[in-house]
C-alpha cells in the first residue's frame, strides 16, 4: 500500500466506475417511468410465456451442459485412455463457434428437407410427414440442445480443474474401502466439484439468457427476444427497460437461489500432485467408451459444424469474396481493436488504484465496473440508449438554443453507442486478467520502489508495466475475441447502414442462406480459436 496515492487517482477510479454503470442504473430508472399500454399488453398477453420459456430453457440447458461436460472432465482428468492429452483442450473448441451457426448448420442436416430425413424416406419408402415422426429440431429442446453443445466447455473447463485438484489420497482411501471407479467418482470425486459444477451451470445460465440469436432462429420466445422486439416493434423505450428489468432479476434470483443452497457447504482437501499413477488406466471396452464417448462429443459440437460451414465457403468463395466481406472484417476488425484498447487503459487504471491505495474504498471501482459482463447484450443495449438518447437530446437542444444546427444523433446514431457498449460489458475480463497478473508482484516491489523515491506514475510505468505484459496481452486478446463476436448488442446498436461479422452472418441464417456467409463465419471461428490455443498451452502443463 502507498500512502501518498493522491486523491486524484481515487476519484478517476470513481469517475470510471460511474461511467460504466451509468447504463445499469439508467435502465433501472428508465423502468419505473409509466409505460401503461405497451408494457400491459405484454404483461395481459405474452409475458408469462416469455418468463417461462426463459426459465424453461436456462433450466434444460444446464441441466443438458452438467450431463454431457462432467463425463467427458472425469474422463480427462482422472482416466487414462488413447488420446486423452489431446482431448484436454479440443473439448473446449466449440466455445469458437457461435450457437446459432451450430442452431443453421443441424436445422439445414435434420429438417424434413434435409439429407437426414431425406435419407430415412427413401430408406423405409416414407412418403409424407404423416407416416413417420421426426422430432422438430425448430423448438424450445431444439434450441436446448444446440446451446448445450456450445456451452458445455464452460462447465468441462472447471470441472476438469476441481478433478485434478482433488486430493488423490482421498479416492486410495475409498478404492481401499472396496469402492470401484464408479463409486468413488459417484461418493467422493462429484459431491467435492460441486463448488465448481455451481459456478459452471452459472456461467451456462447466464449465456443461455444473454442468447438472442439461436432463439430467434429457431422461433422461441424468451426474454432477450421480448427487449429486441418491443424496442424495434413497439417503439417503446420504457416498455423494453421493464422487460430488460424482469430479466436481470431472473438471472439474478437464478444465480442467488444457487449461491443460497450452498451457504453453508464447506470444503476442506489438502491438495496433491495428480501423477499418471494415480489416474484409472482403462482397458478394452471401458477405454474404448472413454475415447468414442469424448470423439462423439467433438464431432457433434464442432468438428462437424465446421466441416458443413467450410464446404459452404469453399462453394461460395466466388459470392463472399467482395468488397462488402472486406468492410465489414475492418469493421469488425477497429471496433475489436479500440475495444481493447479502452478496457485496457481503463481496467490498468482501476486496478493500480486498487493494489497501491491505503484506502479500502479504493476498492469498490473496480468491483462496480465488473458488473456489466452480468448484463445480456440485449439489455446493456438498452442501459446505454436511456442515457445516451437524453444526452443527445440535451446536445441538440443546447445547439438550438444558440441558433444553431445541432449534431443530431451523434451519440446514439454512430458508433459511439457500439464502443460504449462493449466496453461496458466486456471491462470485466480486462480488470480480472489484470488482476490475476497482479497477483504474481510481490509488493515489496512497490515498497522498494517508493524508497527510491519513485511517484506513483512512475511506479506504475517503469515497474508495473513491464510486468504486466502478459497480463495486458491476455487482456485485450479476450476482449479483442468478444468484441468480434459480440451479436445483440451489435443488432440494436449498429448505425443505419452499419455491418460488422456478426451482424453480417446472422442476416444470411435469417434469411436462410448461411453458405453466402459462410467465409465470415468462418473467419469469427478462427478468431475465437486464438485464446483456445493459449489455454491449450496452460494446459498442457497441468495435464
Amino acid at each position: 500500500m502507498i500512502l501518498g496515492l493522491s486523491r486524484s487517482w481515487s476519484l478517476t477510479g470513481y469517475l470510471i466506475a460511474a461511467v460504466i454503470t451509468l447504463p445499469l442504473i439508467a435502465l433501472i430508472v428508465q423502468a419505473t417511468f409509466p409505460d401503461e399500454a405497451v408494457f400491459k399488453h405484454l404483461f395481459d398477453t405474452v409475458l408469462p410465456t416469455y418468463i417461462a420459456n426463459s426459465l424453461l430453457l436456462m433450466l434444460l440447458v444446464g441441466i443438458g451442459s452438467l450431463v454431457i461436460a462432467v463425463p467427458a472432465a472425469w474422463f480427462v482428468a482422472r482416466c487414462e485412455f488413447p488420446g486423452r492429452r489431446y482431448f484436454q483442450w479440443l473439448l473446449l473448441l466449440p466455445l469458437a463457434m457461435p450457437a446459432y451457426i451450430v442452431a443453421y448448420v443441424y436445422t439445414d442436416m435434420l429438417d424434413y428437407a434435409g439429407p437426414v430425413q431425406r435419407v430415412l424416406r427413401d430408406f423405409f419408402q416414407w412418403s409424407s410427414p404423416h407416416d413417420y415422426y421426426f422430432p422438430a429440431i425448430r423448438s424450445l429442446g431444439g434450441a436446448a440442445i444446440m446451446l448445450s453443445l456450445v456451452l458445455f466447455p464452460y462447465i468441462y473447463l472447471l470441472a476438469r480443474t476441481a478433478f485434478m485438484e482433488q486430493s488423490s489420497s482421498l479416492l486410495h482411501a475409498s478404492r481401499i474401502m472396496g469402492s470401484n471407479p464408479w463409486r468413488s467418482f459417484w461418493r467422493v470425486a462429484l459431491p467435492m466439484s460441486r463448488p465448481a459444477l455451481a459456478v459452471g451451470v452459472a456461467l451456462v445460465a447466464m449465456e443461455t439468457a444473454a442468447d438472442y440469436a439461436t432463439v430467434s432462429y429457431f422461433a422461441v420466445p424468451t426474454l432477450t427476444t421480448a427487449v429486441y422486439d418491443t424496442w424495434l416493434g413497439y417503439g417503446s423505450l420504457t416498455a423494453a427497460a421493464k422487460l430488460s428489468a424482469i430479466m436481470l432479476l431472473v438471472i439474478f434470483t437464478v444465480v442467488g437461489v444457487e449461491r443460497f443452497a450452498r451457504r453453508k457447504q464447506e470444503l476442506f482437501q489438502k491438495q496433491s500432485a495428480l501423477s499418471d499413477n494415480d489416474r484409472y488406466r482403462l482397458k478394452g471396452i471401458k477405454s474404448f467408451a472413454a475415447w468414442a464417448y469424448c470423439s462423439a462429443l467433438l464431432l457433434f459440437a464442432f468438428l462437424l459444424p465446421f466441416i458443413i460451414l467450410s464446404a459452404y465457403a469453399i462453394d461460395y468463395f466466388d459470392q463472399s469474396w467482395d468488397d462488402r466481406f472486406w468492410q465489414y472484417s475492418w469493421n469488425s476488425l477497429y471496433i475489436a481493436v479500440l475495444v481493447s484498447l479502452i478496457c485496457l487503459l481503463l481496467a490498468l487504471i482501476l486496478m493500480f488504484v486498487r493494489r497501491v491505495s491505503p484506502r479500502q474504498s479504493d476498492s469498490l471501482p473496480s468491483r462496480l465496473s465488473s458488473t456489466g459482463y452480468a448484463l445480456p447484450g440485449t439489455v446493456l443495449a438498452i442501459g446505454v440508449l436511456v442515457p445516451l438518447t437524453y444526452l443527445d437530446f440535451a446536445v441538440n437542444d443546447i445547439y438550438d438554443w444558440f441558433g444553431a444546427r445541432g449534431p443530431g444523433l451523434f451519440f446514439t446514431g454512430s458508433v459511439f453507442a457500439l464502443v460504449f457498449a462493449f466496453t461496458v460489458r466486456f471491462l470485466a475480463i480486462a480488470i480480472g486478467s489484470l488482476e490475476s497478473s497482479y497477483k504474481r508482484i510481490s509488493p515489496s516491489l512497490d515498497m522498494a520502489s517508493i524508497t527510491m523515491g519513485q511517484k506513483p506514475k512512475q511506479l506504475l510505468m517503469r515497474v508495473h508495466l513491464p510486468l504486466l505484459r502478459k497480463g495486458l496481452l491476455a487482456g485485450a486478446l479476450l476482449v479483442f475475441i468478444e468484441s468480434m463476436k459480440e451479436l445483440p448488442a451489435a443488432l440494436l446498436l449498429r448505425p443505419i447502414g452499419f455491418e460488422n461479422l456478426a451482424t453480417y452472418v446472422f442476416q444470411f441464417v435469417s434469411d436462410e442462406k448461411l453458405e453466402h456467409g459462410a467465409l465470415a463465419a468462418i473467419v469469427i471461428v478462427f478468431v475465437g480459436l486464438i485464446p483456445l490455443i493459449y489455454l491449450n498451452r496452460s494446459l498442457e502443463h497441468t495435464g
